[in-house]
């Protein structure tokens, strides 16, 4: 019985770093962006803020360490890397306003330029933005880059709605709820293209579970039943969701499991994972 061979974080192509783009995808990443949030703002809270910083920095090295000496997409390492993304992306935006005294808007605007340069760079390394085109350590780098931009810009562009705006935190759910929908229809009905709508969406749902944790843990305007109460409920919930990904690979990637060629070559990319070869136009998915 043939066996699909190992690649390994140096191969010029291999598998998947990234799991399917499916529903399960979004709860899970929505829960990342509430617990990355309340967990933020328990640490900054509980102890010393540069000391939290470091910490939240410390444990972002380390989750995306264990995400990058993985050979194909492992559940507990992508998202683990997601969630520490999400803990540091709110610390580093934070720390523009509070350690830096930034204004949101200001801050809402830098990060916004910080994705769309690491967007542009990447595209002109590598001729898409595509997810299923996640096979090789440089276009891993890009995408976590864009993660991490996303977190920022997505927790300074909550901010700004909720209290520069005065929206409060049930008013900015209900804001970016409506502004999630856009690509949701756009790509379902409207024949928005496929990778415009995923990153569309990708921004917008960090503001969302951003603005659903400060709601639940805050007393602005909010439930108050505190941050660290909070963080734990989003993470039990991720683990569980996670466990239940592991288990039953029901966001896999096609790709893993089946024999693929053993070398690439230098000019030429495996068609199923939706990267052209030379000369052939990209494929317009996520």
């Amino acid at each position: 019985m043939a066996t699909a061979p190992r690649y390994t974080r140096y191969s010029r192509t291999g598998f998947s770093k990234v799991p399917e783009v499916t529903a399960f995808f979004w709860i899970v990443k929505a829960l990342t962006t509430a617990m990355g949030e309340s967990t933020s703002d328990f640490l900054v809270h509980a102890i010393v803020p540069e000391i939290a910083v470091v910490i939240g920095f410390i444990a972002f090295c380390g989750a995306l360490y264990a995400q990058f000496t993985k050979d194909r997409y492992v559940p507990w390492a992508y998202w683990l890397a997601v969630a520490m993304v999400g803990v540091f992306g709110t610390m580093a935006a934070d720390v523009l306003h509070v350690g830096l005294g930034v204004p949101y808007i200001a801050s809402t605007i830098f990060f916004a330029i910080v994705l769309a340069l690491v967007f542009r760079t990447w595209y002109r390394a590598e001729g898409t933005l595509s997810i299923h085109s996640i096979t090789t350590p440089r276009r891993e780098l890009f995408y976590w880059a864009t993660v991490l931009a996303t977190f920022a810009l997505g927790t300074a562009a909550g901010d700004f709605t909720a209290l520069s705006l005065g929206l409060g935190y049930f008013g900015s759910i209900v804001l970016f709820a409506v502004v999630i929908a856009i690509p949701a229809f756009g790509y379902f009905r409207a024949g928005m293209n496929s990778i415009l709508a995923f990153w569309f969406a990708y921004v917008v749902t960090r503001p969302l579970g951003a603005s659903v944790a400060d709601w639940l843990s805050k007393s602005n305007g909010g439930l108050d039943l505190g941050t660290g109460p909070v963080s734990l409920v989003f993470a039990a919930m991720i683990a569980a969701f996670v466990y239940y990904l592991s288990r039953s690979g029901r966001d896999t990637p096609s790709d893993q499991g089946l024999a693929e060629p053993d070398h690439a070559d230098d000019h030429e990319y495996e068609p199923r994972l939706g990267i052209p070869r030379r000369g052939e136009p990209a494929h317009e998915q996520i």
